[in-house]
């Protein structure tokens, strides 16, 4: 019966939502804010006090679930307590400029209004990212296999990979706009450009520094080079190779998003410099709020896959 003693942890999160709604309810919104009303964040936090309520009742019927829960409680609580202020200081008593600084209703009404223009700039992007991390993860695994593994391939590939790399891929912005036909294809290539260096440096650093006990053993046992490399130097450098494609993906967002204004029509990061240019901030923080949903929910994948292939490695790994 101790395990399913009531936690005040719990209840955090929900008394939370309840104070900010209550506030948000009673508190009028500031004479100086003219816009027209909104009830997007009446509704969302309705929404979250019957998942917490709903989630509380679960959980004593789910110890995991009790426990993540108790253990994110305090973070929750957090966010909602940041949303309330953010509410209180712009629409309520209008504190700071709210050309720059919009109310949360004005942000979540953009998610409504333009759901299909965000979906659509959303799926650009994820294509746009997929294809230059795709090719250049590929062509970094192989170019640090190159590296790594043999010693002519070293001597000539290796100081164009260390000449090339550490140049900021957004420099060759220009050059891929004159070299590919279209846009979108020099978008993918900077994506790929900014993703192919570290892969291939981790890659070639994470076969360099295997034991050499295992290649000899192998040789002995008459193992041809492909199967050293494809049973040995590859798995053993995939520790490596994930943690760059962590760090790699992470920085290929942020070239996305330059890359995304150099022509393209569509894209996240398009469309946040759009909405920059014509003053509509709201529109630029609910781009934002899409960014970084997408940003999570793709490294979120990636520990997936990596927990998948690196079974034998667990923990080795730390984000």
């Amino acid at each position: 019966m101790e395990k399913n003693k009531f936690d005040w942890h719990m209840a955090m999160p929900l008394i939370a939502a309840a104070v900010t709604l209550a506030l948000h309810k009673v508190i009028p919104k500031n004479s100086d804010i003219l816009t027209r009303d909104y009830n997007w964040l009446s509704i969302l936090l309705t929404s979250l006090i019957i998942i917490f309520l709903a989630v509380i009742i679960i959980s004593f019927l789910n110890p995991v679930l009790r426990r993540k829960y108790i253990y994110k409680s305090k973070f929750i609580t957090g966010e909602i307590t940041a949303l309330c202020i953010y509410n209180l200081i712009t629409l309520k008593f209008n504190l700071i400029p709210p050309v720059y600084f919009p109310y949360p209703d004005r942000i979540l009404n953009v998610f409504f209004e333009e759901i299909d223009l965000l979906a659509t700039c959303l799926l650009y992007s994820l294509r746009l990212l997929f294809t230059g991390v795709f090719f250049g993860g590929i062509v970094g695994v192989v170019t640090g296999i190159l590296v790594g593994w043999s010693e002519k391939a070293s001597y000539w590939v290796a100081p164009l990979v260390k000449f090339i790399g550490p140049i900021p891929a957004t420099v060759w912005i220009p050059i891929a706009l004159v070299v590919f036909p279209t846009s979108y294809a020099a978008s993918a290539f900077i994506v790929a450009l900014s993703m192919w260096f570290p892969t291939a440096l981790m890659t070639s650093s994470g076969i360099q520094n295997l034991e050499k006990s295992y290649f000899e053993v192998s040789k002995t046992l008459g193992a041809p080079s492909y199967y050293q490399v494809l049973k040995i130097a590859i798995p053993g450098a995939l520790p490596s190779i994930f943690t760059v494609f962590f760090n790699g993906i992470t920085s290929s967002f942020l070239t996305l998003m330059t890359a995304e204004m150099i022509g393209v029509k569509y894209g996240i990061g398009w469309y946040v410099n759009w909405q920059r240019e014509v003053m509509a901030f709201s529109n630029v923080y609910a781009g934002l709020i899409v960014i970084g949903i997408m940003c999570s929910l793709v490294l979120g994948i990636m520990f997936k896959i990596r927990d998948k292939l690196l079974t034998w490695q667990k923990g080795v790994i730390k984000w």
